[in-house]
């Protein structure tokens, strides 16, 4: 018995890679928060972006995005609906880490919580932004794999019907 690995085999582990990254970033970074939602509050809060009142809701939502992208990576139907989910949170976090550098702030980038050993080194705000603009690589391949795959199944599948009609 031979076995082969061939090109659409190294795509799909290629994909299968990129979603247990995205989901395990996701993941990691969501639980700590969920945990100290008032501590998550107060790093928003140091971006000066939002009044006091909106601090503890907005907490709650980016936490449960987080957590509805990183779980939803993992089931079959949701994964198209999650990736949209990361990539606009990816896209709001570059462009709100970028308003924190802008502004020249040197605080936390909220990212993986106080508790973390991630913490330490993961805070700076230059790192994260790097690591999330890093982050839309898997994000692209991603949506690029799945539109592939629905034209590739497209092909296969006027494939068949001609295969049965001759």
């Amino acid at each position: 018995m031979t076995w082969t690995f061939g090109r659409a085999d190294t795509f799909t582990w290629l994909a299968w890679a990129c979603r247990g990254l995205l989901a395990g970033v996701f993941l990691f970074a969501a639980v700590p928060k969920l945990l100290d939602l008032d501590a998550f509050a107060s790093i928003i809060d140091a971006y000066g972006i939002l009044p006091d009142r909106y601090l503890v809701p907005i907490a709650v939502v980016l936490v449960f995005l987080e957590l509805v992208g990183g779980l939803g990576l993992f089931f079959k139907r949701g994964q198209q609906v999650s990736l949209t989910i990361i990539l606009c949170l990816l896209l709001f976090f570059v462009l709100v880490l970028g308003y924190g550098l802008w502004l020249g702030l040197d605080i936390d980038c909220g990212c993986f919580g106080h508790g973390e050993p991630e913490y330490k080194f993961f805070s700076n705000l230059k790192v994260a932004l790097v690591r999330d603009l890093f982050l839309l690589l898997p994000v692209a391949y991603l949506f690029w794999y799945g539109r592939s795959n629905r034209i590739w199944d497209k092909e296969d599948k006027q494939n068949d019907c001609r295969e049965k009609i001759v």
